[in-house]
């Protein structure tokens, strides 16, 4: 393969014992020597004539060679596949690179026009052969072995001007070149397809993996397999127990019943009573309903199935109703266990409407949910949890007994559920050495209503991130008071500059809200108050709201002046209202309407409560109206009788822009009412700081199989065990 005087140029050997190397000769061709193992290969390059003397099974070996590598030997865990996949993917491109080499190295030879042709080649007798292919050109193989093509418009067109060509050129016929003609194939319909075949391959890979990422070995995934559920058995994977849930006993008593249902079910079946096929956990966002799953996945000894609500429907018809069977029957299987379904409003929704796409799916995947849930035999230990944020939309037929039996509300937790919700969340923080973790919850607790569990997380969180941005050693009271801040107003906004009279008019605004609230009786403890911007406000006065759930028209007549004393106060300091009350107007005009359309609250209304108020609407808005008058005349009223404290508050506001209760003490001295403001104040007379967890006397072994359970007793044992 080589000849006298080559010289190598370049060269290189892999770690796989694989090698490549070129010699340049002096002919004017170059080779490259490549092999693997101890088989080596030659591949000659002739450049003079333009030619690449390389066949398709040559890069074929030249690129298995050059990806080399022994699989069958690599350790476990070198690649991201397993062996079976890693060939697979080795193949493939293998084949991919095989056809794009070759339409890259087989060259079709140099195109010239009719008159080189005769000139150049044809009258120097350097023609060997004419070879017309699909009658569209020529091809010209010449006497050194390499080839010309030209274009020809009619195959009676070229025999015509050969025969003439022959005839000016003296050639005898002897002497001629041999035309043949042939049906080739010059690869353009190969390269038209390659797209379209690149597509459905890349199609064919992804459904073989499948949404769960497995093989066609793997028994999910698969192009035929989309029908299969996407439930997971959740087994050693969650560290989540009971004991990291709080604020919910209730509902945590509920869930430890069905698990008791489950492990015990000889308990009530004694009794004649029949396993509860379901509960829905409802609330608002945050409450704790996924997280009381999860325990109860940490804590039950028996299966448990979980699945989203978004993943039964997918863009094939029919692949909801597919998975829900599948679930059931995973479900069947595996029994006793529980089953939970996350969002469970993303397939439950109330049927009605025009059956088209995704809804009509979406119905089929509910009916099929609901033909499963009412199938059930009652000897078949299955329980049913599902959550959701919306039990509004869900369908009356999913949440009838026999089906859904029970609706577990999770609402926001109390003082009391707050303070062990915070006990829960502080364990992992590092808190500084003086400060009681006890003490902490009670006193975050009483700062923070209104506050979900999710909230509390974040404010923890937000306190050790507080604390790390300063380089603190531990996280102290003051950094939970700035995540408190930064929970409910926003991110501090330090930097945005205000006019000095929008400042003034902001210190004004919130001194307003202030001395409104400290000198009415109903009014909310105030807690703070700033003009620091936040979010979108500009300043706000935080206040601790009563645990309470019923209100007087005394109480929530106080509230509305409350909050139209920052409007009072910009109208008797500078005689001219701003933009800043926007939302304490909303909040006003939203209270006013609720006592006179839905508390009956009002004397000309009467005791009428109204979904959609038509009838007498004008009624109902002279009503508001003069609702929110006579409290714009009573906080009018109070703030001229105390506008030397008013002043005097948003003076100190502009100098130190926060007040703390204690500042306001010190300026106004005590509220003349009683107030409740610590912790132990908030729940008297409402139990201790811990929780009320005492189990009933049926639910104390729930986690502990019973002896002899399921096995059948004689009616001696059971009057025995009776009394």
């Amino acid at each position: 393969a080589t000849c006298p005087g080559s010289t190598p140029e370049a060269g290189w050997e892999s770690n796989q014992g694989t090698y490549c190397s070129r010699r340049m000769h002096p002919c004017g061709t170059f080779s490259y020597h490549v092999g693997a193992s101890g088989h080596p290969m030659t591949f000659l390059f002739n450049m003079q004539v333009e030619t690449k003397l390389i066949t398709v099974e040559h890069m074929s070996f030249l690129f298995l060679t050059l990806t080399h590598t022994p699989v069958s030997v690599a350790p476990q865990g070198d690649f991201p596949w397993d062996e079976k996949d890693f060939l697979h993917m080795v193949i493939t491109l293998a084949g991919v690179s095989s056809v794009l080499l070759y339409f890259y190295f087989r060259e079709s030879g140099r195109e010239i026009n009719w008159k080189d042709f005769v000139h150049r080649y044809l009258g120097r007798g350097l023609v060997d052969r004419l070879e017309v292919i699909n009658k569209q050109y020529v091809r010209v193989t010449l006497v050194p072995g390499s080839y010309i093509w030209f274009n020809i418009g009619s195959v009676d067109t070229f025999e015509r001007n050969l025969e003439m060509a022959h005839m000016e050129l003296g050639m005898e016929p002897s002497h001629r070149a041999t035309v043949v003609y042939s049906t080739g194939n010059d690869g353009s319909f190969l390269m038209s397809m390659l797209p379209t075949l690149l597509l459905s391959g890349f199609l064919l890979f992804t459904l073989r993996r499948g949404p769960m990422g497995g093989g066609m070995g793997g028994g999910r995934g698969g192009p035929f397999s989309m029908g299969e559920s996407t439930a997971k058995m959740m087994k050693d994977s969650i560290d989540v127990k009971f004991k990291d849930v709080a604020g919910c006993e209730e509902a945590k008593l509920e869930i430890l019943e069905f698990v008791n249902f489950l492990k015990n079910p000889q308990q009530y079946l004694d009794l004649g009573a029949k396993i509860p096929k379901g509960a829905v956990l409802s609330g608002p966002p945050g409450t704790g309903k996924t997280l009381l799953a999860k325990a109860t996945a940490g804590e039950a000894n028996v299966p448990f199935i979980t699945v989203n609500g978004s993943e039964f429907l997918e863009m094939f018809v029919g692949v909801g109703p597919a998975r829900v069977r599948d679930m059931f029957a995973m479900a069947r299987k595996n029994a006793p266990c529980i089953l939970f379904i996350d969002e469970i409003d993303a397939v439950g929704r109330k049927r009605g409407g025009g059956n088209f796409g995704g809804q009509s799916e979406q119905e089929n995947t509910l009916n099929q949910l609901l033909v499963e849930m009412d199938g059930f035999n009652t000897a078949t230990n299955v329980v049913v949890l599902a959550g959701t944020n919306r039990p509004d939309v869900l369908d009356p037929a999913l949440m009838r007994p026999g089906r859904f039996d029970r609706q577990i509300y999770i609402g926001p937790p109390d003082i009391k559920g707050r303070a062990s919700i915070f006990k829960v969340h502080l364990r992992p923080i590092k808190l500084d050495p003086n400060m009681d973790k006890d003490n902490l919850a009670r006193k975050m607790a009483a700062a923070t209503p209104g506050f979900t569990g999710a909230d509390i997380a974040n404010v923890c969180n937000e306190a050790a991130l507080i604390a790390a941005r300063y380089l603190g050693q531990s996280v102290n009271a003051k950094n939970f008071e700035q995540a408190i801040d930064r929970v409910i107003g926003g991110l501090e906004k330090k930097t945005q500059v205000l006019q000095p009279t929008e400042k003034k008019t902001v210190a004004y605004h919130e001194a307003g809200h202030a001395i409104v609230g400290w000198f009415l009786q109903h009014a909310d403890p105030l807690l703070k108050v700033s003009i620091i911007p936040r979010g979108k406000g500009l300043g706000y006065a935080q206040y601790l709201p009563r645990e309470q759930y019923l209100y007087s028209r005394e109480q929530l007549f106080d509230r509305m002046c409350m909050m139209l004393g920052g409007r009072v106060a910009e109208q008797v300091f500078f005689g001219r209202i701003t933009t800043g009350a926007q939302d304490d107007l909303k909040k006003v005009t939203q209270s006013a309407y609720a006592q006179v359309v839905q508390f009956g609250m009002s004397e000309k209304v009467g005791q009428v409560s109204f979904d959609l108020p038509r009838q007498g609407e004008m009624l109902i808005d002279k009503e508001v109206r003069e609702l929110v008058d006579r409290a714009y005349d009573h906080t009018m009223q109070l703030i001229q009788d105390k506008k030397d404290l008013v002043e005097m508050v948003g003076k100190h506001l502009l100098e130190k822009e926060v007040l703390d209760k204690a500042d306001m003490l010190e300026l106004l001295g005590p509220r003349p009412f009683e107030e409740k403001s610590t912790y132990e104040e908030f729940v008297e007379g409402t139990g201790s700081f811990e929780e009320d967890t005492s189990l009933p006397q049926g639910l104390r072994d729930w986690n502990q199989e019973r002896a002899g359970e399921g096995e059948e007793t004689s009616p001696a044992q059971d009057k025995q065990q009776a009394m």
